[in-house]
């Protein structure tokens, strides 16, 4: 016995109202496979921000934090194969923008989870600052004069000087969460 393809049976009809194609990436490795440090390190809730170095370069970067002090000090864990590293090595300088909750096409773009044609910086409005490309619509963003990078675990450690802040409005931040962004409760 044989089946007849109907001329309907290979077409896409769309979802149903409020059906979801993915709940989760189905490319990532099942939570049981990951290891314990990398399963707590999901739990910790992140900032993302948006790395940019002269050049331009530009990464998404979930690992930042800053100490305060005389001067204040920015570390973060990057990629140490990515172009933000080797710009903000060449320049010995980058900008660091915490994102919005506004930002999370801006985020995937930063982090290669979406196409960018053209390029990152292609099809959104940055404006330009000595330390690399801030997007027009983040207010707050740091200035950082490298000063030292050495390898950690699977990334790169990047100590920084803060030489300028600029604070813009407290807008709802874009956070980083077991593998998913999140928007905070008020």
């Amino acid at each position: 016995m044989f089946h007849v393809d109907h001329p309907m049976d290979h077409v896409n009809h769309p979802p149903e109202p409020g059906a979801k194609i993915h709940g989760t990436d189905p490319f990532a490795v099942p939570d049981e496979a990951r290891s314990p440090a990398r399963r707590l390190r999901g739990r910790l809730a992140s900032a993302v921000t948006l790395w940019t170095a002269p050049g331009p370069a530009g990464l998404t970067v979930s690992t930042t934090l800053v100490v305060d002090g005389d001067p204040a000090r920015l570390l973060g864990v990057v990629d140490d194969e990515s172009d933000l590293w080797t710009a903000a090595r060449d320049a010995g300088r980058f900008a660091v923008a915490p994102l919005a909750s506004a930002h999370r096409q801006l985020a995937d773009r930063f982090a290669g989870l979406m196409p960018a044609p053209g390029g990152l910086f292609k099809g959104y409005d940055f404006r330009d600052t000595p330390y690399g490309p801030v997007p027009a619509d983040v207010a707050t963003w740091v200035g950082c004069r490298l000063d030292d990078a050495r390898e950690l675990g699977w990334g790169l450690l990047i100590e920084a000087t803060v030489e300028a802040v600029e604070l813009g409005a407290d807008d709802d931040p874009l956070v980083h969460f077991r593998g998913r962004y999140r928007q905070l409760n008020h």
